[in-house]
């Protein structure tokens, strides 16, 4: 079984008992450090790795979004948090899932269920090149190596591939779990591409054919470490 490290950054004591008990729970998550403040859970960030992160929104001197906004997380976050406004702000820093207390721990499973089932499957297809994309009522394949770019389009993301375009109402977070980092990278908070397919980059663009994509700050170390620059 595939274990994913996992901490939770939680200020409410309740809250934080409550997460940790489901994590203690579900077999495949192996808990490293809780934090009762973002401070002390960004300093364990900076020099650890881990798979997971339960990230409360509400709480002092340094807010969950704020964590989120300042630093390039290289894991999968699920924000825990009692305010349903913060959605539409979670889901653009690229979070897996957003949990609204007080949540069940079917509906905790099911958060961490989708992170492992597409992790899991890409483990054991890693010789595969092969993904399936949601587009209205049914599921397409896509060639990997055939993709271009990825654009964000309000609700939708349209991918881009040398023989079509695909219209898929799934996030990023969603898509980045799909494809392998080192061939399709995040640049952007609307834009993913393919590292293969890059003509040309100069300063903060990315020109593929006649398409110029913007690196933003957030992601620009990122991208640059993946292309090992």
């Amino acid at each position: 079984m595939i274990k994913f490290s996992c901490i939770i950054i939680e200020d409410e004591p309740l809250a934080l008992e409550r997460t940790k008990g489901f994590v203690l729970k579900t077999p495949f998550l192996n808990l490293l450090e809780t934090f009762d403040n973002a401070l002390d859970g960004l300093a364990f960030l900076k020099t650890n790795k881990l798979d997971i992160l339960f990230l409360d929104i509400n709480m002092d001197e340094l807010s969950g979004i704020e964590l989120l906004e300042s630093t390039k997380l290289d894991c999968q976050v699920i924000i825990t948090t009692a305010y349903s406004e913060y959605a539409i702000k979670g889901y653009e820093l690229n979070i897996a899932d957003y949990l609204l207390k007080p949540f069940s721990f079917e509906r905790f499973l099911q958060a961490v269920n989708k992170i492992q089932s597409h992790k899991t499957a890409r483990s054991n297809e890693s010789d595969s090149n092969l993904i399936f994309i949601k587009t209205e009522n049914r599921l397409e394949k896509i060639n990997i190596d055939e993709i271009l770019f990825i654009e964000g389009m309000r609700d939708y993301r349209r991918i881009h591939t040398i023989n079509k375009r695909i219209m898929t109402l799934q996030n990023f977070a969603e898509l980045e779990l799909l494809l392998p980092a080192k061939l399709v990278c995040r640049v952007h908070k609307s834009f993913m591409v393919s590292i293969s397919k890059i003509d040309e980059i100069e300063r903060s663009r990315i020109k593929i054919l006649k398409h110029i994509i913007p690196i933003s700050e957030t992601y620009r170390n990122h991208f640059f470490s993946q292309i090992n620059l």
